[in-house]
């Protein structure tokens, strides 16, 4: 059955009819979206661990799964990477049925529970739901049902693994553990193949354990779903440098038929301003990776981070929320966002700037550092900000910041972290020779099968975007996943 066929069928389920008499329409649209319960500001702002959402109830999932209309042609679907069979799930959870649910998201998706709290929703599946698209009304809460049915079932104790075709002893290698990797490895486990990933660092999860705090992301959700690719097979080998502790032609030797490089954008960029490199200015790259792998907030650690009094997060991203949300944690009695544009145009989910506000996090939108300056002992002291105007539309359509002459200003900060963007890993690009490189470093590759200028290896997620979203990632580790097993057997 074809993928089409599969979510005809899907529609055509005759419990769809029983429900919609059940409830009207009309009535349905009239129903408010849920609010998902959420941790105090003032205790979480001081807990690195402690997850600030707090899921639905299972009632609320009910309740919020019975506003979705069922459309005919549900073009929320079209606003999914992965392709998730959205109101098949959606109407499971409706029915009480939060097992089947789970199951239907892991037809599609490797990480469910990992998408349910990070994945930008808004932009994406709930943007293309009829109550936004024809209704002007708030979507269906899709981002929490998923993340409802997959903590449901990870928290019976029943984790369920997806339909697996038979072992074809067909050896295929996945550089990298980030999202892009495990979406691959995950569907190529799905077709029978004999998947092994290798990650440079020591814990496998990529970005996901490295770049996205536990209050966001915790470690254990991360870990759940790793261990279900190690259920269906997929087998992981860490502290392993693709490049340098193993090279392309190794993996060859090794009996590896394909290859997919998802070796991320773990390259940050600076500004290349007066100061940067005084103690206390570092990349959000550097500061989160330590506080999250390396238990740098524990004073007694090998590594331990300097706790900033007074912090700056230069760049608006989701990344930069999370840097300056775990400064806050840290103990940092002011931590603010410095970003050139205005708050409307800050790239960041909107759900995270308003969790940074409430904990207290200070926004000077329209501002960019141009200097910082350090004390006798060579530490940054303090900063000069540049006060900045929204000119006309720039290459990316926002409209370009442009300096207002003259107005500047001092501010006193002891820890500056830099988030304005990442570069790809060079060493894939480097080691591997053969691939098209494009002038920012990325992998070029063929759009429709991600497949790049080496036949046998195919890239995704951040080496090829530059830097994206984890639901993306794992759209092109899908679409490598599909392309390469039908490269594979027709030759």
């Amino acid at each position: 059955m074809t993928e089409q066929e599969y979510i005809q069928a899907r529609r055509n389920e005759p419990w769809r009819e029983e429900l919609r008499k059940t409830v009207k329409a009309k009535d349905r649209g009239e129903r408010a979206r849920v609010h998902m319960p959420e941790l105090d500001p003032g205790y979480r702002s001081h807990s690195l661990k402690d997850e600030v959402n707090l899921g639905l109830s299972a009632e609320q999932a009910v309740y919020e799964a019975g506003r979705c209309l069922d459309c005919a042609n549900p073009t929320c679907m079209e606003g999914c990477p992965v392709g998730i069979h959205i109101p098949s799930f959606v109407k499971n959870i409706e029915r009480g049925n939060f097992q089947e649910a789970a199951k239907v998201l892991k037809e599609t998706s490797a990480l469910p529970a990992v998408c349910g709290r990070v994945c930008p929703q808004e932009k994406q599946c709930e943007s293309k739901c009829i109550y936004i698209q024809k209704m002007k009304k708030e979507p269906v809460a899709i981002g929490y049902l998923e993340r409802f049915a997959a903590d449901y079932e990870r928290e019976s104790g029943k984790v369920s693994l997806p339909e697996l075709a038979p072992a074809n002893n067909i050896k295929i290698a996945v550089i990298g553990s980030g999202p892009a990797g495990l979406s691959f490895a995950g569907d190529m486990a799905k077709k029978g193949y004999d998947v092994t990933v290798f990650e440079a660092l020591h814990e496998i999860g990529g970005v996901l354990k490295y770049g996205i705090p536990e209050f966001r992301l915790p470690n254990e959700i991360v870990d759940v779903e790793i261990d279900v690719l190690r259920k269906m097979g997929v087998k992981f080998i860490n502290n392993c440098i693709v490049g340098k502790t193993i090279s392309y032609e190794d993996l060859h030797e090794d009996g590896f038929k394909g290859i997919f490089a998802a070796s991320g954008a773990g390259l940050p960029n600076f500004m290349n301003i007066p100061g940067e490199n005084l103690i206390g200015v570092m990349s959000s790259n550097e500061f989160l990776t330590r506080v999250n792998l390396m238990d740098a907030s524990n004073p007694e650690s090998d590594t331990p981070v300097q706790k900033g009094k007074k912090v700056a997060i230069i760049g608006a991203g989701n990344t930069a929320m999370d840097a300056v949300r775990t400064a806050k944690r840290l103990g940092a009695e002011r931590a603010m966002v410095v970003y050139r544009r205005s708050e409307e145009e800050m790239p960041a989910r909107i759900e995270e700037v308003k969790h940074a506000k409430e904990e207290g996090i200070e926004f000077y939108t329209l501002h960019n550092p141009v200097r910082y300056e350090g004390d006798e002992n060579g530490r940054v002291q303090r900063m000069r900000l540049q006060k900045m105007e929204l000119g006309e539309p720039d290459a990316s359509g926002r409209r370009k910041p442009v300096p207002v002459e003259g107005a500047t200003e001092w501010f006193d900060v002891d820890e500056v972290i830099v988030s304005v963007g990442v570069s790809p890993n060079p060493l894939i690009p480097s080691t591997f020779k053969g691939l098209e490189i494009s002038k920012w470093g990325t992998i070029i590759v063929d759009q429709e099968t991600m497949r790049s200028a080496l036949p046998d290896v195919y890239a995704g997620g951040d080496i090829v975007r530059g830097g994206a979203t984890v639901i993306l990632a794992m759209g092109d580790g899908r679409k490598a996943a599909a392309a390469m097993d039908k490269a594979i057997k027709s030759e």
